[in-house]
């Protein structure tokens, strides 16, 4: 009983038994290309190198018209999702080099991969002053990281992207001045740097140096104003072509594939993936309590809503069960007490319940299972197993 009453605290709360194979999801994008581009060099090249893997039962992939692909691998029952996440890691390493440059650039992302989502956050704007651009980078630089550092937070999606520099070549001006939009990412890139410079009166120095001073050189590019005065090209006749000459440039959403709405009004939000043996109803507490921490720090006119969220259901669904036990307890004492007339013949078994309920709780832990649905429907049928026997004896 003691062991149960320690158990109880320590189990996971969930809907339903965690018993789908573990699997483990890459997410990789690929500006600008079609499906079928995407299916052809990225693809199939990561899928080629994710053979030999550990306990594999089957890879599948999905290509979009929108440079996107997902990849779910999944594993054999029993497989640690942690060793199978660093396996696939592993592979991708030797793929990591076969993929085009621009996939490399945007990195690739492996996370355990989960069907459902247990809770979806968004920001909305109230009286319409910001607009989707504005609350997804928010989202992405406010939101986002406390969130997913809360414990038992999984995977996420973000419904929204971050601000980003965005320069928006003209065709006409590029093809005045004979240039190709290489050109002027390969002026980006070398303009646009962090340089080392190196520090003044560092060693090794000449004897009796007392200052020691770090030299701040040449920053990264802010605002617009400063990619503006890129040099990308320089004429014969000494005159230059910069970035303003051929291009606009101005702050806006790094990505515009998704664009959100709530109830007609601009919104962004994150959707939150519950981590593997995480209790839900532990975890959906711990998000409330960060975004509470959040909140007063919003701007006006903006507020927090969750369209979806699955822990009142278990909540609601767990409690319904225990009612329904304790209901199931006092039916058995009533029923035995008619049938035995026999008061201590009724309570002994009376009391066996609690006391198999406390005990099933720690061999419940002990395999590393949660309290769900499955599991308390399985303690109402045990109840009536075990006062069926002591019935039949008397």
């Amino acid at each position: 009983m003691l062991a149960g009453i320690v158990s109880i605290f320590r189990l996971a709360v969930n809907h339903y038994p965690n018993v789908a194979a573990p699997a483990i999801a890459i997410t990789v994008t690929y500006p600008g290309a079609s499906a079928q581009t995407v299916q052809d060099t990225v693809v199939q090249v990561i899928e080629q190198q994710l053979n030999g893997l550990d306990g594999l039962r089957y890879i599948t992939s999905t290509s979009n018209s929108d440079g996107s692909m997902n990849i779910t691998v999944t594993f054999d029952q029993g497989t640690n999702p942690d060793i199978a996440q660093v396996q696939v890691q592993n592979k991708l390493q030797l793929a990591t080099p076969l993929l085009p440059e621009e996939v490399q650039r945007q990195g690739i992302r492996v996370a355990k991969y989960s069907v459902n989502f247990m809770m979806v956050a968004v920001l909305v704007s109230e009286d319409g002053r910001w607009d989707n651009a504005d609350l997804g980078n928010y989202v992405g630089s406010y939101l986002q990281d406390p969130i997913v550092r809360t414990k038992g937070v999984g995977d996420f999606i973000v419904f929204g992207s971050p601000y980003a520099m965005r320069i928006w070549l003209d065709p006409a001006k590029l093809y005045n001045f004979s240039l190709t939009p290489s050109d002027v990412m390969t002026a980006i890139e070398q303009q646009n740097v962090q340089v080392s410079m190196g520090q003044l009166g560092g060693l090794p120095t000449a004897k009796g140096v007392q200052l020691n001073a770090t030299i701040i050189g040449k920053m990264r590019m802010k605002t617009a104003e400063e990619f503006n005065e890129i040099l990308v090209k320089v004429n014969a006749d000494g005159s230059q072509v910069r970035l303003k000459d051929i291009a606009e440039v101005g702050l806006g959403s790094q990505n515009f594939a998704i664009a959100g709405k709530f109830d007609g009004k601009p919104a962004s939000g994150l959707a939150i993936r519950l981590a593997t043996g995480a209790n839900t109803l532990e975890t959906a507490a711990a998000i409330h309590e960060t975004i509470s921490k959040l909140e007063p720090f919003l701007p006006a006119g903006v507020k927090i809503y969750y369209p979806y969220e699955t822990a009142p259901k278990v909540t609601a669904s767990i409690e319904a069960i225990i009612h329904t036990l304790v209901e199931a307890i006092i039916l058995v004492f009533v029923v035995m007490f008619v049938f035995l007339q026999n008061f201590r013949a009724t309570i002994i078994p009376t009391i066996a319940v609690p006391v198999v309920m406390l005990g099933t709780m720690s061999v419940l832990y002990a395999f590393g299972y949660s309290i769900n649905l499955i599991t308390m429907f399985a303690l109402v049928l045990a109840i009536g197993l075990l006062v069926d026997r002591p019935i039949s004896l008397n």
